[in-house]
């Protein structure tokens, strides 16, 4: 058989096995079709050396997603024992017991759909089958092993590692930083808030987008039970919520209650929550001030040449914006901000930096450690880095926080804040 036509019957076979399986967890036909037929889609089984890292290989997560593709296999009693082992791990997992159901009823007749028990609370079924759908979406929607997040361009030297909460597949991602690129270590299966996403207001119960820090770690000694073995607090509102007038406070990644495991991909009242042990798992990882959180609707796994060029650009921007500063020509450096900040040029701002860049005789400004996101949509940016600066009159060292939005094919500032980093001794403002 030629490559190509191994390639197709593989194909092929993926399509069907995937569109049954997802037929069987209650999405409908024509949408179980569509996903199985993305071309991310993978066939699980025929693909094994393309999984990502596994918390543990015997974890309930583990081994529900391994039933469940035995069970697209036909291989129902593999998947009963698979389901009997998460369950001994976990006798709270709900997804399992039902699963397990399932497929002793199966013995009797046909798989007509998951959770065909009469009297069963139809929320509480939709709920377990959006668990479901989800957490099989993880092994048979995975990134190619070569693809990076194009949400992660670059990663300071302080910062070892970064999570990315990919919502709509119900995933949080932890990135190893080597030599400044993401690379996938792990990942978790999480749930967002009970309304979504795109947080605007108190209480709304939505998980907000947007890229944040940790900054602080909460111990579970003083916690409610709630927040089960931790949490840690993010940053939200950040500096663009507030400039966006969005709402709201205590926005946390944390774990459940300690009579949980199993629940909805949408359950929370906003915050980020994994599994206890995950969250444990995490906890190696994280150093609050300098690990960021990218909460984004979908993860842009994209080639290496198109994640090069998406930071190039960004690089690239941000080098011409200090370059037109050092040069002390205010127009040209007040082309790389929006209307919203410089007012055409006559913002109370924009006069004061134009006298100040005129009032110098020389500036040299020195750029490094570079941490480089992109939003959700890909048309704002977020970039800090040092900043040295010098002139004839004043020398500063500071950390700068910029954010970008895409105008008309070209990122402009649309934020810019700095705070003052600690100097050696050879930095003295005059």
């Amino acid at each position: 058989m030629s490559q190509s036509l191994k390639s197709f019957v593989h194909t092929l076979l993926n399509t069907l096995l995937a569109a049954s399986l997802l037929g069987w967890m209650g999405i409908n036909p024509v949408l179980a079709s569509e996903i199985a037929k993305a071309p991310t889609i993978l066939l699980a089984s025929a693909e094994t050396g393309r999984f990502l890292a596994l918390p543990s290989l015997a974890s309930p997560d583990s081994l529900i997603s391994k039933a469940l593709q035995d069970i697209r296999s036909s291989r129902l009693d593999d998947a009963l024992k698979e389901v009997n082992r998460a369950i001994a791990l976990r006798p709270d997992f709900k997804l399992a017991h039902l699963i397990r159901g399932d497929l002793l009823m199966a013995r009797a007749r046909p798989l007509a759909g998951l959770g065909a028990v009469a009297k069963a609370p139809n929320n509480s079924l939709d709920d377990l089958r959006d668990e479901a759908r989800v957490r099989l979406m993880r092994y048979i929607d995975q990134p190619g092993p070569e693809a990076l997040p194009r949400q992660i361009l670059q990663l300071a030297p302080k910062q070892k590692f970064a999570l990315l909460a990919d919502t709509s597949r119900a995933r949080l991602y932890l990135f190893e930083n080597v030599d400044g690129e993401p690379r996938l270590k792990a990942d978790f299966y999480m749930t967002i808030g009970k309304n979504g996403t795109d947080k605007r207001k108190e209480g709304d119960k939505r998980t907000p987008m947007g890229v944040y820090r940790i900054v602080q770690q909460l111990p579970r000694a003083g916690l409610a039970d709630l927040y089960g073995d931790g949490a840690f607090p993010l940053d939200y509102p950040n500096e663009w919520d507030q400039v966006q007038k969005r709402g709201g406070h205590g926005i946390w990644l944390h774990g459940v209650p300690s009579n949980t495991y199993s629940r909805p991909p949408r359950s929370s009242d906003g915050c980020v929550v994994v599994a206890n042990p995950d969250l444990k798992e995490l906890s190696r990882w994280i150093t609050v001030g300098s690990t960021p959180v990218i909460i984004t609707d979908r993860t842009d796994w994209v080639t290496r040449e198109e994640w090069q060029q998406s930071r190039d650009e960004l690089l690239s921007q941000l080098h011409a914006w200090a370059s037109d500063w050092e040069s002390r020509n205010p127009d040209q450096f007040m082309r790389h901000y929006n209307d919203a900040i410089t007012a055409g040029g006559n913002s109370a701002w924009a006069l004061s930096k134009r006298r100040n860049i005129l009032n110098k005789n020389w500036i040299r400004l020195s750029l490094s450690d570079f941490s480089l996101f992109l939003y959700p949509g890909g048309e704002m940016a977020y970039t800090e880095f040092t900043q040295n600066y010098s002139s004839d009159t004043l020398s500063s060292l500071s950390r700068k926080r910029i954010y970008w939005r895409m105008e008309e094919g070209k990122w402009r500032i649309a934020l810019e804040n700095s705070q003052a980093a600690p100097t050696s001794g050879n930095l003295a403002q005059r």
